[in-house]
């Protein structure tokens, strides 16, 4: 009889995750025009403030990897996540900007170390059997909190236009994932502590470094869609007021391939999954990026044939990540030791960090010299050579390392 995958502890475990974002995306959306309004804050200051959180979330997941895989992950998972859901009343106490933004910035820190702890005693709490199938699982409850949170949070504002009512929302979200994760009984396990000099394999896992460059790449492509979507749609296609829209189908995307790819990662076909992910998104960006070219061209006309493959590309793109990243994520804890899960967790989110701000800096850079259209083809030609890396050098990577026999 095959081992149980939704065990109570697990399921404890995707709440407090569904918890955590809920209260980082309810706020994501409003934070631009809560320091416009209540600060009277520029863009150039807005973008400022908002980019230190991520920033500092950056440095501190190296350093989670290496806590969660020394000390007792049940302790490092309570304080991380208690320092977290503090910062929100934070926000409340802020008065001023300079106050807004340090808390802001250091804001980043534990909800980096956070997301690393969290999703490590998921692994642990899953059945060994059934890892890789629970691991894409987990993701859901990210998606699920990005598709209805932002949502939510605008409702809520144009409903009662009170930003205190959101922060004491997040707030009282976030302690209720504490309150969830208190409950979660891990296996007991001796934690095993390295004695040897501190190296770089303690903080990054060196065995899986292509693994994670090849996320980079993946990464850039987000982080120019993510920041620069709503202004390229606008000037490019004619679309504005999308942008909701477009991370809604996004995110269905990422829940309907989660649950559909959750058959493949269940028989270890882990490089099967990765690279059907990344075609499918390479054909979403490439859909994105040729509409507006197309128009120019008259090859298509009419706004309908024009939204119908803006708003298709973000199912594929959508649909693409969802098989690629829990996938990326097993492979990566695959050629880890089992006491370096921390460790291949962190890693694998920093390389998708330093993705997206690649994304964000390169993105504007090139935009400001050469336009949006410009920015956007970088996508394409980024994701075409991160596929490509994969096909030829990741896959073979990945299958010399490999730990685990039963994935492939």
């Amino acid at each position: 009889m095959p081992e149980r995958l939704w065990n109570v502890n697990y399921c404890k475990v995707m709440a407090a995750n569904f918890a955590l974002f809920f209260a980082f995306y309810v706020l994501t959306p409003l934070l631009p025009l809560y320091l416009s309004e209540h600060f009277g804050a520029t863009k150039d200051v807005i973008g400022l403030v908002l980019s230190g959180y991520t920033v500092t979330a950056l440095l501190f997941r190296p350093f989670s990897g290496y806590f969660v895989d020394s000390f007792p992950r049940k302790t490092v998972l309570m304080v991380c996540f208690a320092t977290f859901s503090l910062f929100f009343a934070g926000y409340l106490a802020a008065s001023t900007l300079l106050l807004f933004t340090i808390v802001r910035t250091l804001h980043g820190g534990p909800f980096g170390a956070l997301t690393v702890a969290n999703s490590t005693v998921a692994i642990d709490v899953l059945p060994s059997s059934r890892r890789t199938e629970g691991i894409g699982y987990y993701g859901l409850s990210n998606n699920l909190a990005m598709a209805i949170a932002p949502t939510i949070g605008i409702f809520i504002y144009k409903l009662t236009a009170s930003f205190e009512l959101l922060f004491w929302l997040a707030l009282v979200v976030a302690c209720a994932g504490w309150l969830t994760d208190a409950t979660v009984r891990l296996p007991q396990k001796d934690v095993v502590r390295n004695k040897s000099a501190l190296s770089l394999d303690r903080f990054f896992l060196v065995r899986g470094w292509l693994l994670g460059a090849n996320m980079v790449a993946f990464g850039f492509c987000f982080g120019v869609l993510s920041n620069y979507l709503a202004i390229y749609g606008k000037e490019q296609l004619g679309i504005t007021g999308g942008t909701g829209t477009y991370f809604m189908l996004c995110s269905v995307g990422l829940m309907l391939s989660r649950l559909q790819g959750s058959r493949g990662l269940r028989r270890g076909l882990l490089t099967h999954n990765a690279g059907g992910g990344m075609l499918i998104s390479l054909v979403g960006y490439t859909l994105f990026i040729l509409m507006p070219t197309l128009h120019s061209l008259s090859i298509i006309n009419s706004q309908l044939s024009i939204s119908l493959g803006y708003y298709g590309s973000a199912l594929l793109i959508g649909l693409g990540n969802g098989h690629m990243w829990p996938a990326f994520q097993n492979m990566t804890i695959c050629v880890a030791q089992n006491n370096q899960r921390g460790t291949a967790n962190s890693t694998i989110l920093v390389s998708w960090d330093i993705g997206i701000g690649l994304g964000i800096l390169l993105g504007g850079i090139i935009a400001e010299h050469l336009g949006y259209s410009a920015s956007f083809w970088t996508v394409a030609v980024v994701n075409a050579f991160g596929v490509a890396l994969f096909f030829l050098s990741t896959r073979s990577f990945f299958l010399s390392r490999n730990l685990n026999p039963t994935v492939r």
